[in-house]
């Protein structure tokens, strides 16, 4: 689970914003089933946090702050291509580095990791383990402007040989630490922290963008008959129109696979299946559409088609490619696989603008399911939206809600509905669209300019 996260320099962030979702104690008593104790501590964090903003105030910006920490923590970088980092150009700090510092829990330990970079090379990087609100060094990483990498990795002492020795040679100047173990050993040679890391940045921090479609859903569905029946009866439920999902999966030879990929491709699947560790690689075609690559004891491939099973007024099924449901059914089914995830296991999923193409009350539901429903080990869901819907108190803690909005300097700030005294009774949704706790868009007139633009038609 996400704890804190703060970044500076990056992107519409200028000096540094912390987005925390450790619980406040002011609000004990509401909706307490929302928070995860912290492993060691007194404190609890938020299953939820809803993220509200004009366009352009940063929200999003917060989402791909994350994902570059990511990217930091698990990619190697080729060498002289810098660090990819995005600073915040609007004023003269452009040149200092960007910092960037996250909290989380990883299988019931507290971890930071952190790190400061400029376009050239990561200057800093640390990862401690927070224990009863002392912090245990596992390993500080300092690169000087000769690009010269020194490493004291004595936290990590008890991983083995193979990880002292990495900390001795560095790695190269732009890519972290923790890339350099994932591209360089075999998980064996971790240990028992950056196993734990890895396997969160991995597996349990999943980014879902705006336009992101689910890569291995029909794989999904064809896996794990329990998914395919939650998938239909949430989509039924939801007044979609559909009755239930068909999914087929053909095999297909490999000419029949070559003919639907290019040689290029083909290699890259091949090359990815050699690195599975589960021997399988999904393809995506198109919505609805995907090729599934399996070694066993040779390589086999399918197709598999996920169709819409709609009756019509004769009770007849009719099934329709997914291509043809509306924008709103498929974004909902893509969303879907994290609720069926939270429902068995602990993952953080961060959501960009979870109410593209829902309505209001979908976008309502779809909160409301996971926090009835995904009880239970360290299951968190983090949002963006303009969805005013969600301001609602039956629903959400105060500390849950949170606002972004630029200052005069066009920065991004990040602040809580929990900095606000509000009343209990007090329609949180009517003020939030009057402006009262600001992250609104700022109109002109824009009938000065409809009577300036008509004056000639």
């Amino acid at each position: 689970m996400v704890v804190s996260f703060s970044v500076s320099n990056f992107r519409s962030f200028a000096s540094e914003e912390t987005f925390s979702l450790v619980a406040s104690k002011r609000l004990a008593g509401s909706h307490d089933d929302h928070t995860v104790p912290i492993p060691d501590s007194k404190e609890s964090v938020l299953r939820t946090a809803v993220i509200y903003g004009a366009n352009g105030a940063g929200k999003s910006n917060l989402f791909k702050a994350l994902g570059y920490v990511k990217a930091v923590a698990l990619r190697p970088r080729e060498r002289n291509s810098g660090t990819g980092r995005e600073p915040f150009r609007l004023d003269s700090a452009a040149d200092q580095a960007s910092s960037f510092d996250l909290q989380f829990i990883a299988d019931n330990k507290l971890y930071r990791f952190g790190f400061k970079t400029n376009d050239v090379r990561i200057t800093d990087e640390w990862l401690l383990q927070v224990d009863g609100g002392r912090e245990k060094l596992l390993y500080d990483r300092v690169t000087d402007e000769n690009g010269r990498v020194t490493i004291d990795a004595q936290g990590l002492k008890n991983a083995g040989q193979k990880l002292q020795a990495l900390a001795t040679v560095g790695g190269p100047q732009n890519q972290s630490f923790l890339a350099t173990v994932c591209v360089t050993l075999d998980s064996s040679d971790y240990g028992e922290d950056l196993s734990r890391i890895v396997s969160w940045f991995q597996d349990s921090l999943i980014l879902i963008a705006p336009h992101a479609s689910f890569k291995s859903l029909g794989h999904l569905l064809t896996g794990d008959s329990g998914f395919n029946e939650f998938a239909g009866e949430f989509l039924k439920a939801s007044s979609t129109g559909v009755d239930h999902l068909k999914v087929s999966k053909t095999e297909i030879t490999e000419k029949e696979l070559r003919s639907l990929l290019s040689e290029d491709l083909v290699a890259k699947v091949l090359k990815d299946l050699s690195k599975s560790e589960d021997n399988v690689t999904v393809v995506r075609l198109g919505e609805g559409n995907e090729l599934l690559v399996e070694k066993t004891d040779a390589n086999h491939y399918y197709r598999i088609t996920i169709q819409a099973a709609h009756q019509n007024t004769a009770g007849k099924v009719v099934p329709l490619e997914l291509s043809e449901e509306s924008d709103g059914t498929r974004r909902l089914l893509n969303l879907m696989p994290a609720l069926h995830h939270l429902r068995k296991s602990s993952a953080v999923y961060f959501i960009d603008e979870i109410d593209r193409s829902l309505h209001p009350i979908l976008v309502w539901k779809f909160l409301e399911f996971f926090l009835r429903s995904c009880q239970g080990g360290q299951r968190q869901i983090i949002v963006t939206t303009h969805e005013s819907n969600l301001l609602d108190l039956d629903l959400l803690r105060r500390d849950e809600i949170w606002f972004a909005e630029k200052d005069n300097e066009a920065a991004t700030r990040l602040y809580s509905l929990a900095d606000y005294q509000v009343r209990k009774d007090l329609e949180i949704r009517k003020h939030y669209l009057q402006g009262r706790f600001g992250a609104v868009p700022f109109l002109g007139n824009l009938d000065l300019l409809r009577i300036e633009h008509g004056k000639g038609q």
